[in-house]
């Protein structure tokens, strides 16, 4: 094996020697008597999010796959969280980064992928990110990382530690430790994908759904069994939905879907931070809003259990966007009705 290559894969092999497991914490003092509800805080990644996992798996993959060599400049098509990652590791072992993102990418992750040395090449929407990460892939002699192919087969799904394995052993001393269900948003699709999968291998009697927003294929995807859905706009919940379905999105995994809208997604974090003091990034409101309507059911039909979903970043990324109440008016219109439907559990 070359040398550098050697080097790189060990330089990544030790930053993650180094990180401590995310906490899964239980949500209290919620109306839901029997059912109990926890998130998975991603957002203490050296990065500070999910894709952090996801950016270590793609850059192992494409050293061990030949694709990166000394030099070779990485390009990345992303909304943001991914792209932050990757800059991350691309700097750690020495290689030029380049971000594909939509022009409309909160300013604080443009701002943390400069701080780990990437350069950001902005695109009008979501659906003209491929296609400029595989030109400037070509003309720079890079590689195209392509998070939305190689997600669900750069991460080792059958444990090693990834997110599903620690889910479960989290659990282990938890009132219900074997959850009723998982409850993930899409965006690449390779965490539904890791968690279907490793459900199915170690044969445990938990469901998995898939929560996804507006102005994304995936919901009508799986509902319909039709692939070659698009749309031609934007997510507006960054990291999660997509205007195709991605490769790495494996609906046959996948026990159920909810639609969730744009405005509950919203409501949803703000809520939350009434509850734990605590902001999360939007795509944590669409998981939580998906957990609580599946609470719902539950305590309908007589049942208990466990649910778990996932925090996925922090809410100090969006301090401008999300959190800010004009912003939200002007993207979301009037969010009350889902804050007085959130009202209820507490």
């Amino acid at each position: 094996m070359d040398k550098w290559v050697r080097d790189a894969v060990a330089r990544i092999n030790a930053d993650a020697h180094r990180s401590a497991d995310t906490h899964l914490f239980k949500l209290h003092g919620l109306s839901c008597a029997g059912v109990d509800i926890y998130l998975k805080d991603e957002s203490t990644h050296p990065t500070g999010s999910l894709k952090h996992r996801l950016a270590r798996s793609l850059f192992l993959y494409a050293l061990c796959n030949g694709r990166i060599r000394e030099g070779t400049p990485v390009i990345e098509a992303s909304s943001g969280s991914t792209a932050v990652s990757e800059a991350y590791f691309a700097q750690m072992i020495g290689v030029p980064f380049i971000a594909v993102v939509p022009q409309s990418t909160a300013h604080s992750k443009i701002e943390q992928i400069r701080l780990y040395g990437g350069e950001p090449h902005f695109v009008g929407s979501a659906p003209e990110m491929h296609g400029a990460a595989v030109d400037l892939a070509e003309q720079l002699g890079g590689h195209f990382m392509d998070q939305f192919t190689y997600a669900e087969r750069a991460t080792d799904w059958r444990g090693n530690n990834n997110i599903a394995e620690s889910i479960f052993s989290q659990m282990e001393f938890e009132p219900h430790p074997v959850p009723k269900m998982l409850v993930m948003s899409a965006g690449t699709g390779g965490t539904s994908a890791t968690l279907g999968r490793f459900i199915r291998y170690r044969g445990y009697d938990t469901g998995l759904t898939v929560v996804d927003p507006e102005n994304s294929v995936f919901y009508d995807a799986y509902r319909t069994g039709n692939h070659a859905l698009t749309e031609n706009c934007s997510s507006r919940i960054e990291g999660i939905g997509r205007p195709k379905v991605e490769h790495s999105f494996l609906p046959d995994v996948i026990d159920d879907m909810i639609k969730v809208p744009d405005a509950a997604s919203v409501a949803t974090i703000l809520w939350l931070e009434k509850l734990i003091g605590r902001k999360a990034g939007a795509s944590t409101g669409t998981n939580l809003w998906g957990a609580l309507q599946i609470a719902g059911r539950m305590i309908d039909n007589g049942e208990t259990g466990s649910i778990v979903t996932l925090m996925c970043d922090s809410g100090q990324r969006y301090l401008d966007t999300y959190y800010n109440p004009d912003w939200v008016t002007a993207k979301f219109g009037d969010i009350s009705p889902y804050e007085e439907e959130l009202a209820r559990w507490i």
